[in-house]
Parts: structure tokens; sequence; C-alpha cells
């Protein structure tokens, strides 16, 4: 029998993003100068008027979410308005694990990250399926 470590914490904001930089990083090469191009940012939940907007009931079922215009929108003559941006979900991403418990928080993040990179580059099931053996 294991005994807990009573000195242990959750993993904060800061590993959860570097686990997502680490995911973009090891992205297919055509894909990772562009991927490091989106905002990432960390936060425990998604905000009350992102939850409201997409009639979530609790905040714990939205573990991502990219904020932006998809590349196979965009035109060159568009003038940006303000960066794309991949926001990952702490609490939720960690409750997902918990609750697998089959996965590495690394994979599960990855998995994650990836869903949402494939919303800003136009991905079908298959694209993502190539890049993501989760889906598998």
């Amino acid at each position: 029998m294991t005994r807990a470590t009573p000195d242990l914490l959750a993993p904060d904001l800061a590993l959860i993003e570097a686990l997502a930089h680490d995911a973009v990083r090891a992205l297919p090469a055509p894909y990772q100068s562009a991927a490091a191009q989106i905002v990432l940012r960390i936060e425990d939940f998604a905000p009350d008027d992102v939850i409201e907007a997409l009639d979530l009931h609790d905040p714990f079922e939205l573990t991502g979410l990219y904020d932006g215009i998809p590349l196979t929108e965009k035109s060159v003559a568009d003038l940006p308005t303000y960066p794309d941006v991949i926001w990952l979900f702490r609490r939720p991403i960690l409750d997902e694990w918990a609750e697998r418990g089959n996965v590495t928080l690394a994979e599960l993040v990855t998995h994650v990250l990836v869903h949402e990179v494939a919303h800003h580059f136009g991905w079908s099931d298959e694209d993502i399926a190539a890049i993501d053996p989760w889906w598998e």
C-alpha cells in the first residue's frame, strides 16, 4: 500500500500552461509556428459570461475554448482586431483527469489543446486523429 504524501499540492495554473506550451511544441512542424502565435490563457474556470453565452449549466463542463477567427475564414484583407486566444480551464481539466484516472495530466492537456488548435486551423476529425492519438 502506498502512503499519501501530505505536502502534495494540486497542479497549478503555471503547470497547466507549461504542459500546454509543451503540447504546442510537439505539434507537427507545419503547425508549430502558427500555433505558437495563438495566445494561451490559463484560468481556473471560464468567465461567467462565457458559461452563459454557451448555455452551460456547470463551469466544469468547459475544459477549453478557442476565441478567434479560424484560418479557413480569415482574409488577407481583414484587419486584425485582437489576437486569437486558446483558453484552458484548470479546474475542469483537473476534474476530468481525476475522473478518468487512466491518462496523464500532460495527455489530457494536450488533448484539450489540440482540440482548440483544431478550431483555429479548421481541422476535420480525421485531421485531429492524425495528430492526437486520443481519437483512436
